[in-house]
């Protein structure tokens, strides 16, 4: 196995036929922040963020930066009356990735991928695996790599008042 969480995330695209590409970027205090980093919308970030089903089993969700989880939705979708975001320690054991690094590509468990349908057509920056660096991979061609599960699961992020 791989040493690295990039190094994983390289050997994993790698065998599925996707092609990456990883950048180093300095680090960020916020998605916004990160994506002028990039020279990105906030949209132009996916957010892999790792969700808890009720019976114990996880599920990766990929969400465009300027939107959030509409718990609504994922639950209808997946079918499942009950779902959570774990505990950091929790998405580390399920993915191997720290939270702030967590991808589909080269996790610790392939879990089912689900993706917002505002993903398609683009080619988004996301997780590599470590700290420090995002990798840049066509959306498409992610949700094929993982047969990912497509449909609207997101809401527009509601500004705090």
């Amino acid at each position: 196995m791989a040493d690295t969480g990039r190094e994983r995330v390289e050997t994993d695209a790698r065998a599925r036929g996707l092609d990456i590409d990883i950048v180093e970027r300095p680090a960020a205090d916020s998605l916004e922040s990160a994506a002028r980093l990039l020279g990105l919308e906030p949209a132009g970030i996916v957010k892999s963020l790792v969700v808890k089903r009720h019976d114990g089993d996880y599920i990766f969700v990929l969400v465009p930066g300027d939107r959030q989880i509409s718990w609504a939705k994922l639950r209808a979708l997946v079918g499942v009356n009950k779902l959570s975001l774990p505990h950091e320690d929790l998405a580390l054991a399920a993915t191997g990735y720290a939270r702030g690094t967590i991808t589909p590509l080269g996790s610790s468990t392939p879990w089912p991928v689900f993706a917002d349908e505002r993903m398609r057509g683009t080619r988004v920056a996301m997780g590599a695996g470590e700290h420090g660096y995002s990798a840049f991979v066509d959306a498409d061609a992610l949700i094929a790599a993982y047969g990912a599960t497509v449909a609207d699961i997101t809401d527009e992020i509601k500004p705090r008042s």
